[in-house]
């Protein structure tokens, strides 16, 4: 099996050919045939591989377990920051992604962000008091499942996210079961080695962080802008 990285401002052709329908990643090409969509790809492999199997056997356990994937996609998941970002795409993607905190955070400013910040921390507050229960190391027992990966992003992602919105959303005195989760998660062997460095990951999200907080910054001035008028063009009338 070989792992390519893909330059999101400058996309292969095998990525357009793989997925063109949404043209981005993460792409398997297994058998000669391409398998897009994160959680696709895993279920993908686990039907394909069950002699190391992702999802429990039970089937309400296995229900479970796609509910908080599911809980996962509507709540959290941030899209690939690919593609030229003008005000107008900055505009969609605000409208789109309001349901989903941790995205609205990233996309926000001043009081927006404050609102989507408390947002994200009840999110939080849900993963930690209902997914995460009794004294297992990861969601569905001991060994690392379809939900481990697909919450990877606590582990990986999230303290990128608060230091490139100079934020705290996960503190030590904060969300015990999910700090312990993402200890044993970061410790298992396979995850270690192939876990994302932040001093990587960090430059890309800090350059589209400042590329949001711009636009955000001239959507406001925009919409404030607007009302003004507005209001102005309904006061002269009316003292007409």
């Amino acid at each position: 099996m070989s792992y390519i990285e893909e330059d999101l401002s400058n996309k292969s052709e095998i990525l357009l050919k793989c997925n063109p329908v949404h043209e981005k990643i993460a792409v398997l090409v297994h058998g000669g045939r391409a398998i897009a969509e994160s959680t696709v790809i895993l279920e993908y492999i686990e039907e394909t591989w069950p002699n190391n199997p992702l999802l429990p056997i039970d089937p309400f356990d296995k229900a479970q377990a796609r509910f908080w994937i599911k809980f996962l996609e509507d709540k959290v998941l941030i899209k690939n920051l690919n593609g030229k970002m003008t005000l107008m795409t900055w505009v969609r993607t605000y409208n789109v992604m309001q349901g989903r905190a941790f995205v609205h955070v990233f996309h926000t400013v001043g009081e927006e962000q404050v609102k989507a910040t408390k947002e994200a921390k009840e999110v939080l507050r849900v993963i930690e008091e209902d997914a995460l229960e009794g004294e297992n190391k990861f969601f569905n027992g001991n060994t690392i499942g379809l939900i481990d990966i697909a919450f990877g992003w606590l582990a990986g992602w999230l303290p990128i996210f608060e230091e490139v919105n100079g934020l705290k959303l996960l503190d030590h005195n904060s969300f015990p079961n999910i700090r312990v989760w993402i200890e044993n998660f970061k410790k298992d062997t396979v995850i270690k080695e192939n876990l994302p460095s932040c001093d990587e990951m960090l430059p890309y999200y800090m350059r589209h962080r400042e590329k949001f907080v711009a636009l955000a910054s001239q959507y406001l001035h925009y919409r404030h802008s607007f009302v003004f008028v507005h209001f102005k063009g309904m006061a002269r009338q009316f003292l007409v």
